[in-house]
């Protein structure tokens, strides 16, 4: 192995400016089954500011001190009581903060190659830490790595505490109160612009009991399988182009049958067919998604009665009834799977593997997300995350998270990038595009055949941005 070009300057504890009032936050059924995932490792690379380096670490670590007073649970430990359940303890024990020098790379070598380098795995701390380890280990942990013409922040965040709306939250706040700190070192801040929600009072607060295995639970994918990564770029007009194409499809004879408009899902307690309109307007957003499962589906060159399966993470913040805020901070997601053979999601028209996906979205309302929970509650577990049968895909995060307002006082991200966590075959993470306006950049992690095969795949390449 190379030696790392990265140096690490200093590494250091940070604490809330302010004590924490906030007791003790019971997990919930949505934080979990997130105890065996890894810690989510997100950041954003900026242009050098012109400032000094040590005005800049001491500028983020006044800054961070300051916004940890806001959100007291990334500063706490985890901690489980005599009945076992598990509690964020808001103790202002501290979060880590790590100064990294990696001045021979330029921002060009992390955006410029087509597959993501290694290096960017190093841009952040808790590498493949289990989230049960914060019971002893920091929540939180910020990494400033400089580069010789850039900056990276990276941010290392327990999945336990945070889902992907908590975190970009934070993020936003950490950017917001650096803009505000850098005008006024002294400035004691009193106000955000979203300031979160920590209540616990919601259908997602139980009284089951998750039963963990003796060391803690670990995670339940391969960590060390060879894997190629790439960001997909597809500006808005190829996205318009393609959301065009799927609901103006009507071939193939994909609307003569009822028993193929709607989902079968193979989770154990939900086997339920839903229906589907004829005239279901398809997203944008599901029409990417369908076209990134039939490119995958014919790279792996799986037998057409194999089943496949195509997992999204939704927001239940607004799904359930009452709604909750949404600023809830916390996790309040769950995995809808989407299932269909191999050979009806390569045959089939766009449309119709687009429609699977609508379907799911849409029947994932209030009811559905309660029957969920009590399922969960019938059998506490954590989150089995992987590709066991070689033909999953799973999407997480969000087009729709606010990734590029993230300006710290010199200007919008220049691209984000995540580490290496929960990281396998068939991850991927939906991103905005830099340019907004409903641009998307996919980061798609797949094993290096079948990243090959999707590379060389007319149907989904032509959207591409290159």
């Amino acid at each position: 192995m190379p030696s790392s070009p990265l140096i690490l300057v200093s590494k250091t504890m940070t604490f809330p400016d302010q004590k924490s009032n906030l007791g003790d936050l019971k997990l919930s059924i949505s934080d979990l089954p997130m105890l065996s995932c890894h810690y989510i490792q997100k950041g954003c690379l900026f242009t050098r500011p012109s400032i000094p380096t040590n005005s800049l670490v001491s500028l983020l670590k006044q800054s961070l001190s300051k916004t940890l007073s806001f959100f007291p649970p990334l500063a706490g430990r985890l901690h489980t009581d005599e009945k076992g359940y598990i509690y964020i303890t808001c103790n202002d024990d501290g979060v880590e903060f790590h100064h990294a020098q990696c001045t021979s790379r330029f921002i060009r070598d992390v955006i410029g190659p087509v597959h993501v380098p290694e290096l960017v795995k190093e841009f952040f701390t808790f590498d493949k830490t289990v989230s049960y380890q914060g019971h002893y280990k920091p929540i939180m942990a910020v990494k400033v790595t400089e580069l010789a013409d850039g900056v990276f922040i990276g941010c290392s965040v327990n999945h336990a505490v945070t889902d992907g709306t908590s975190f970009w939250n934070f993020f936003n706040t950490f950017a917001e109160i650096c803009r505000k700190t850098s005008n006024n070192n002294n400035e004691i801040i009193e106000k955000i612009s979203r300031r979160p929600d920590f209540s616990r009072d919601s259908v997602l607060i139980s009284s089951a009991i998750l039963k963990v295995p003796k060391g803690g639970p670990k995670v339940t994918f391969n960590e060390n399988e060879p894997l190629k990564e790439r960001i997909f770029s597809f500006s808005r007009e190829a996205i318009l182009e393609l959301k065009a194409k799927v609901n103006n499809s009507n071939v193939n004879g994909d609307f003569n049958a009822v028993e193929i408009m709607g989902k079968l899902s193979n989770d154990k307690f939900h086997t339920e067919m839903v229906p589907v309109s004829k005239t279901a307007e398809i997203s944008s957003f599901q029409s990417l998604s369908a076209l990134l499962w039939r490119a995958a589906t014919r790279a792996r060159r799986l037998s057409a009665s194999k089943t496949t399966t195509f997992r999204m993470a939704v927001n239940c913040r607004h799904r359930l009834n009452p709604k909750m805020d949404p600023l809830y901070f916390g996790n309040a997601i769950q995995s809808i799977p989407t299932c269909a053979s191999a050979g009806d999601v390569t045959s089939r028209s766009i449309r119709w593997c687009a429609e699977q996906l609508n379907a799911s979205v849409k029947a994932h309302d209030d009811e559905t997300v309660r029957r969920f929970i009590h399922n969960w509650e019938m059998d506490p577990r954590c989150f089995p995350l992987g590709n066991f049968d070689g033909a999953s895909m799973t999407m997480g995060s969000s087009p729709r998270f606010p990734m590029f307002d993230n300006d710290f006082g010199w200007g919008r991200p220049l691209a984000v990038r995540s580490g290496g966590a929960n990281k396998f075959d068939g991850k991927i993470s939906a991103f905005p595009g830099r340019e907004g306006n409903g641009s998307v950049d996919l980061e798609v992690v797949l094993a290096p055949e079948t990243m090959a095969g999707i590379e060389s795949d007319h149907e989904f390449m032509q959207y591409v941005t290159v």
